[in-house]
C-alpha cells in the first residue's frame, strides 16, 4: 500500500470520527456553555494523548521545533470548534457542515499557494465549483427569498480555521515528530478555553461526564490519525475527502436528531461533491524528455 493511499484511509478514518464528536456536541450543548465543553473536550484530549503515548512509546516527546506553528494549530482548532459549536444550538448538522466544506477546496487552494504544491488546472475548477456549492448551502437571499440565519455564516469560520489548521498539519509534519504535533494539538485550545471557565462553569451531572470525556477521547484520536494521513500524503490530495462527512453528517442529523436535510442543502453538498470529484482525481504524469527515448 503506497504512503498516499495510507493517508487516504488514515483521513477517512479520522473524519468518521469527526462526524461522530460533532453529532455528541450537538447533543450537549443543549446543556452546556460552549466554552466548558470545549475546555473538557481539550483537557480530556490532552490525558489521553499523553497517557497513550506514555504507555506505548515509553515517552512523551513535548520539545517542538516550531513551538510558535505549534501553538497557532492549537488556537485555530479552538476557534474552529467554538464556531461550529456555537452554529449547532441553531441550524442541523447537516446544514452547517455543508457550508463548513469552505475548507477542503481552501486547503486545495492555499495548499499551493503557501505549501507549492502543484495542483492543475482541473483541480483549480473544482476549487471553484466547490465553492459555488457551498454558496448554494448558504441558502443567500436572493435565491430562496427567506433571510439567512446569522448562524449558517459561523460554518464558515469554521472553515477557514479548519483550512489553517490542515495546513499547518502538512507543514508540521516536515518539522516535528508527529508525536510531538499529536500533544501540541490541544495545549494552546486548553489554555484558551481554560480562560473562560470562572464565567461560564456549570457543574456538570454524574450521568453526562462519560460523554463529556467520549468527547475528548474521541477529538484525540481522530486528530492524531489526522497527523498520521498528514505525514503520507499531500494535503491537497488529502482535503477533498473531507466530503466523506456529508454522508455521515446527513445520516446522524436523521438518526440522533430528525433534521432530514432540504433541497438547499442536498443541492450545495451535490455541487460541492462534484467539485471535490474534480480535485480528488489525479493529475497526468507530465511525460518527461526521456520517455520518449525509453519507448523507441
Amino acid at each position: 500500500m503506497s504512503r498516499t493511499l495510507q493517508g487516504v484511509l488514515l483521513q477517512l478514518v479520522a473524519l468518521a470520527l469527526f462526524v461522530a464528536m460533532d453529532a455528541l456536541l450537538k447533543v450537549l450543548v443543549a446543556s452546556y456553555p460552549v466554552p466548558q465543553l470545549m475546555f473538557l473536550r481539550f483537557v480530556a484530549h490532552t490525558l489521553v494523548v499523553v497517557v497513550a503515548l506514555r504507555l506505548i512509546t515509553g515517552s512523551v516527546p513535548w520539545r517542538s521545533r516550531a513551538p510558535w506553528l505549534q501553538t497557532l494549530r492549537s488556537a485555530t482548532l479552538a476557534v474552529a470548534n467554538a464556531a461550529l459549536s456555537v452554529a449547532l444550538i441553531h441550524v442541523p448538522l447537516a446544514d452547517a457542515t455543508a457550508v463548513m466544506f469552505a475548507a477542503p477546496v481552501l486547503t486545495v487552494a492555499l495548499a499551493a499557494l503557501w505549501l507549492g504544491e502543484h495542483v492543475s488546472a482541473r483541480r483549480w475548477i473544482g476549487v471553484v465549483i466547490g465553492l459555488l456549492g457551498v454558496f448554494v448551502a448558504l441558502r443567500p437571499p436572493f435565491l430562496t427569498g427567506e433571510p439567512l440565519h446569522w448562524a449558517m455564516l459561523l460554518p464558515l469560520v469554521t472553515a477557514v480555521a479548519n483550512t489553517a489548521y490542515q495546513l499547518l498539519t502538512r507543514r508540521l509534519a516536515t518539522v516535528d515528530d508527529p508525536r510531538t504535533t499529536f500533544v501540541h494539538t490541544s495545549l494552546a485550545a486548553c489554555a484558551l478555553t481554560g480562560l473562560a471557565q470562572p464565567f461560564v462553569w456549570v457543574t456538570p451531572a454524574l450521568s453526562d461526564l462519560p460523554w463529556m470525556l467520549l468527547l475528548g477521547l474521541i477529538g484525540a484520536t481522530g486528530h492524531s490519525i489526522l497527523v498520521l494521513a498528514f505525514a503520507r500524503a499531500p494535503a491537497s490530495i488529502l482535503a477533498p475527502m473531507s466530503y466523506t462527512q456529508l454522508v455521515w453528517a446527513g445520516l446522524a442529523g436523521v438518526l440522533v436528531f430528525g433534521d432530514w436535510p432540504d433541497g438547499w442543502t442536498l443541492l450545495g453538498a451535490g455541487v460541492i461533491a462534484a467539485g471535490g470529484v474534480l480535485v480528488a482525481l489525479p493529475q497526468r504524469r507530465r511525460p518527461r524528455p526521456d520517455d520518449a527515448g525509453e519507448r523507441s
